[in-house]
């Protein structure tokens, strides 16, 4: 019996540079090294990094270390950011530093896109798929979560006061790109 890997055999989602519409830019992001990470408070120890991400940040924060990035997305759960060519790297580190102790890592690499949205009417656009209030004093910069975006489930991060960052699955992401583009096209003239 020949075995196929489907993976191999669909054509990859291929994406269009939506660029600057109006006030916005919408923009693929490169691919980056993703990996979710759970375990609870025992297993952490009081330890406030793990392998050199930070993990002490509150539920719903984006933490920065240098190159390392944490979202916590949860009071056990966390989205582990990294280069893409350090990811083997940093799967290997968090595995050291958590052994013996119960976890949960798994690289999602390859599952999510993420898109940048730039610019000042990026709440407004947005807010015309997610139910959240993402006013400066609600959802300030250093703010990430797990909401809804139309139909698609998406981690929604705040990096500046103008700067936004959507991921999602990779199979959602033709659909969130052209809500995005969609919704930009509303303030264009903003």
């Amino acid at each position: 019996m020949l075995e196929v890997n489907l993976a191999q055999r669909v054509p990859a989602v291929r994406f269009e540079e939506a660029g600057l519409i109006g006030p916005l830019r919408v923009s693929l992001q490169p691919s980056i090294g993703r990996l979710s990470f759970r375990a609870r408070a025992a297993a952490l120890g009081g330890r406030r990094e793990v392998a050199g991400f930070p993990v002490d940040g509150a539920v719903n924060t984006r933490s920065d270390k240098g190159d390392r990035v944490a979202l916590r997305l949860g009071p056990d759960e966390w989205m582990l950011l990294c280069n893409d060519e350090e990811t083997d790297t940093a799967v290997e580190a968090v595995l050291e530093a958590m052994a013996g102790k119960a976890h949960s890592l798994v690289d999602v690499s390859h599952r999510d896109v993420t898109f940048e949205v730039r610019g000042a009417m990026g709440d407004a656009v947005i807010n015309s798929g997610c139910p959240l209030d993402l006013s400066p004093a609600a959802f300030p910069a250093g703010t990430a979560t797990r909401t809804l975006f139309g139909k698609a489930e998406i981690v929604l991060a705040r990096i500046s006061d103008t700067t936004w960052q959507i991921t999602c699955w990779r199979s959602f992401g033709a659909y969130v790109q052209g809500y995005l583009v969609e919704a930009a096209r509303d303030f264009a003239d903003a």
